[in-house]
């Protein structure tokens, strides 16, 4: 795709006056939003209708970080059906509502969160972890596990799994095996486990950062890496979210555990019973490797600069890969005495 074909700030009017989606005479405030590295994100204001609020996101095929990331752009349109598919399954609100799609740009535009909404990641690393936001975190992904084992139209729709290698596996796994050689044979193990399991709707992403806030309700957003395959990986992958923060912000880590036990429960409430046994199992062996993905992989967390905070991590992560913690409380004891050490 040539460069001209990407949208700018600066673009966004013309672009949607010429497919009907606005008036020439619209006043709108477009502005990027950060956080992402494979989409340009734009936030479109009406300052003439200030409740028509959307956002636009075009996937780019070289992802913006310090490596060489590449993953196929027709992963925005998965993104959009997915949305599309899970709206009438998921409690009203906690998705936004598609409203164009450009196949030739490789974008499409959704509803935005109301205004005033606040991004779960940044109210967890400044120390505030609201319990009943991670209960609604376990409840939602819970209905998405549940809703798509009741419907075998899901599994047709987002069996493919290549971009979910491309980004997840590929990125976080095999790029960590290979910078820690010791450790590969927990990652190929982990890898091949997970590839076997086809049990449900993964989002992918599961993240702080995708979770906008509002009155303790959340929308969740950025299902660009959707498929069907090991739902454990969001649970694994959410709950590391929480243990980093630990780490970063070591004062308030009582707040984050009891976060990720909040979550657990609420998951845990609204799963069958033989279904739980492996996923937990599961969940628990993506935990470490995660852990670890996000200081030495292709995306480590922005946040945990510090050397000592890397290393502490690490020997951490390698404790929870090598040890296999059977609960998430053991997993959050192994945190706690290396965090007091």
């Amino acid at each position: 795709m040539t460069e001209t074909l990407l949208i700018t700030p600066a673009s966004v009017q013309d672009y949607l006056v010429r497919r009907g989606l606005a008036a020439k005479g619209d006043r709108l405030c477009v502005r990027e939003l950060g956080g992402g590295v494979s989409n340009i994100v734009l936030l479109i204001e009406w300052r003439n209708a200030p409740e028509r609020r959307w956002v636009l996101k075009q996937s780019l095929e070289k992802l913006r970080v310090q490596d060489d990331w590449r993953s196929a752009r027709e992963r925005v349109f998965r993104e959009a059906e997915s949305i599309q598919s899970l709206r009438p399954a998921l409690v009203a609100g906690s998705l936004p509502e598609v409203v164009h799609i450009d196949r030739e740009r490789f974008l499409f535009i959704m509803t935005a969160a109301p205004p005033g909404s606040v991004v779960w990641k940044d109210s967890l690393l400044a120390g505030e972890a609201d319990p009943a936001v991670a209960r609604e975190a376990g409840r939602l992904l819970a209905q998405m596990v549940n809703a798509s084992r009741r419907d075998p139209r899901l599994r047709e729709r987002f069996e493919d799994r290549r971009v979910f290698d491309q980004l997840r596996i590929d990125p976080y796994y095999r790029t960590t095996a290979a910078r820690h050689p010791d450790l590969a044979n927990c990652f190929e193990e982990l890898i091949a486990d997970s590839w076997k399991i086809r049990t449900a709707l993964v989002h992918g992403d599961y993240s702080p950062k995708n979770f906008l806030v509002r009155d303790q309700r959340v929308l969740l957003i950025d299902f660009e890496v959707i498929h069907w395959g090991d739902p454990a990986f969001d649970t694994g992958f959410l709950l590391n979210h929480l243990f980093l923060k630990a780490f970063y912000q070591p004062r308030f880590a009582t707040r984050y555990f009891e976060a990720a036990r909040e979550f657990w429960q609420a998951l845990r409430s609204e799963l069958e019973g033989e279904f739980w046994q492996a996923f937990e199992a599961m969940t628990l062996r993506h935990l470490g490797a995660l852990m670890l993905a996000r200081i030495d992989g292709k995306s480590p967390v922005e946040y945990i600069r510090d050397d000592s905070t890397k290393d502490l991590v690490r020997r951490t992560a390698r404790r929870l890969l090598l040890e296999r913690p059977t609960s998430l409380e053991e997993s959050i004891q192994v945190v706690e005495e290396r965090l007091k050490r």
